[in-house]
């Protein structure tokens, strides 16, 4: 055998071929390459189905409703009506009132219950969660009309307030109000505070609470100081997932709002139903898209500096 056969080493097959092209190398090399390529596809997916209707939103909004018909000459017309046109800017300001409540209320309810199943409950936490989503495993319509049930002029509430004699007659205020889109809301999009929440502080390690007594802070001190800032980013995606979607919503403000909870997805609703001015609709829909974007980056640019200041 010869000397050139003996000093010959197999080829690692991990190794990309020394004429593999630029983009072979790239992928072999990088692990973010690899992962990237993984992902390509549910990306693509996710970037096509998103972006392509909000194109078209972008497009249409640029047009002018004439009767059934559309003029697709570009004009700016619709946002100067959107931005000077009083109701539009009261429904606009009314949506994020009531969706900002909802928040703040489900998020300030919810972090109880999620604090006390992440620190106080050793066993069975599954369970626990479980129990705890278990009234949203119902259609959100059926919830809805359940706090219609609730909050009626002849519902549970009035009924019990009459049967022990606090009341003499229904109150009327409790249904087609803000104050109920507000109940059914928080009540709603719970679930949705709850375990974002109850992660960030599962993962919260236990040691820096147990450094924090040693070094002498009392309950109230160890929670703002440890366990609120590191359990923020639990709170920022609880709050955006609530306030995003409840600020565009329309079911639940057209069955107990009335013209007192009605909001801006009720007009965008509208405008692509029996108005049909879908530029118009189109229109209000990026206008509130901006809005609530603007809104959110400020929301977590602030929580951020609150938690770096806390830390």
């Amino acid at each position: 055998m010869s000397d050139h056969s003996l000093s010959a080493t197999p080829s690692d097959p991990a190794r990309p071929a020394p004429r593999a092209g630029w983009f072979e190398r790239l992928i072999y090399r990088s692990e973010a390459a690899r992962g990237f390529g993984l992902l390509a596809p549910t990306l693509i997916f996710m970037l096509t189905v998103i972006l392509v209707p909000f194109a078209i939103l972008i497009v249409m909004s640029l047009w002018t409703a004439a009767g059934f018909d559309f003029d697709t000459s570009p004009t700016l017309n619709n946002y100067q009506q959107a931005f000077e046109r009083p109701i539009y800017m009261a429904l606009l300001g009314r949506s994020l009132y009531i969706s900002a409540i909802a928040t703040i209320a489900t998020v300030v309810l919810c972090y109880p219950m999620a604090y006390y199943v992440a620190f106080h409950v050793h066993r069975n936490k599954m369970l626990w969660i479980v129990l705890m989503t278990l009234p949203f495993w119902t259609s959100y319509l059926l919830r809805v009309f359940a706090w219609k049930v609730v909050l009626g002029y002849e519902g549970v509430i009035n009924s019990a307030l009459m049967s022990v004699g606090l009341i003499n007659e229904p109150l009327q205020f409790l249904l087609y109000s803000k104050e109920a889109v507000i109940i059914t809301l928080a009540h709603a999009w719970a679930a949705f505070a709850i375990l974002p929440i109850y992660v960030s502080l599962e993962k919260i390690d236990r040691s820096l609470l147990e450094a924090a007594t040693d070094l002498g802070d009392g309950p109230a001190m160890r929670f703002l100081r440890i366990t609120l800032p590191l359990s923020l980013p639990g709170v920022i995606a609880a709050s955006l997932l609530i306030f995003i979607p409840t600020t565009g919503d329309y079911i639940t403000p057209a069955l107990l709002g009335g013209p007192d909870g009605a909001m801006i997805g009720n007009l965008i609703q509208k405008m692509f139903g029996p108005i049909n001015n879908w530029p118009m609709g189109a229109t209000l829909s990026i206008v509130l898209m901006v809005v609530i974007t603007l809104i959110c980056l400020l929301y977590v640019f602030i929580l951020l500096l609150v938690r770096r200041k806390i830390s």
